[in-house]
């Protein structure tokens, strides 16, 4: 079970996420968002985390430009698209990226899905009209694919109180959270940090021992 921990905006915020066990760090490159941060903080935070935690940048239909400044001045491993970005969009920065479906309650996951076929993986966030993401909302995770033969991320409403039953429920690769590990937006809380990662690879054992038990 791979961890994002999203919305990091300082130094001290990233140190404690990888400490905790975070495999992944989100950078929010949205200026509507409480959790943006400027080219000078995305540089000053991946100065200082280790070469083996995943950097991820998070854009909203961000002007082909732009995304190409941050990647001149912050070495991203890794892209987020929050909006309504098409697959060639997405590829064009020759970047591993991720792409992320909000659940809204007519959308076919597996044929938006299919949209997206050299994604490295897909993320199920919840929906809310006008808000591309960071709602704190759920979905019914249920509706998760299962089988799909693509890795997918779960966010949306994720806190340390919830994250084992929506592990156990929808069966993701990975979960990623912001606001349900904060102590305010774009601040976190380091107890509900390492009390999420917890909950969530112990979830993860949790879920291997039945499988291995059902074999």
């Amino acid at each position: 079970m791979r961890v994002k921990i999203c919305g990091i905006t300082c130094v001290e915020d990233a140190l404690l996420a990888v400490d905790a066990g975070a495999d992944a760090l989100g950078l929010v490159f949205y200026p509507s968002s409480p959790r943006n941060v400027s080219l000078d903080q995305a540089a000053e935070i991946a100065r200082a985390v280790s070469p083996f935690v995943v950097l991820t940048g998070l854009f909203v239909d961000a002007h082909p430009q732009q995304l190409e400044q941050v990647l001149e001045q912050v070495p991203l491993n890794l892209l987020q698209f929050h909006g309504d970005e098409t697959a060639p969009y997405c590829r064009q920065f020759r970047r591993p990226y991720i792409k992320a479906l909000r659940m809204k309650p007519e959308l076919d996951p597996v044929e938006a899905m299919a949209a997206y076929p050299d994604a490295r993986g897909i993320l199920l966030d919840a929906y809310r009209k006008g808000v591309p993401g960071g709602t704190g909302d759920t979905f019914d995770w249920q509706r998760v694919p299962q089988n799909s033969g693509r890795p997918i991320i779960l966010a949306g409403g994720l806190n340390p109180d919830n994250v084992a039953q929506a592990i156990l429920s929808a069966g993701p690769d990975a979960v990623d959270v912001s606001g349900g590990v904060e102590a305010a937006p774009g601040k976190k809380d380091a107890r509900k940090v390492r009390a999420f990662i917890r909950a969530a690879r112990s979830a993860a054992a949790t879920q291997n021992l039945h499988k291995e038990f059902e074999q």
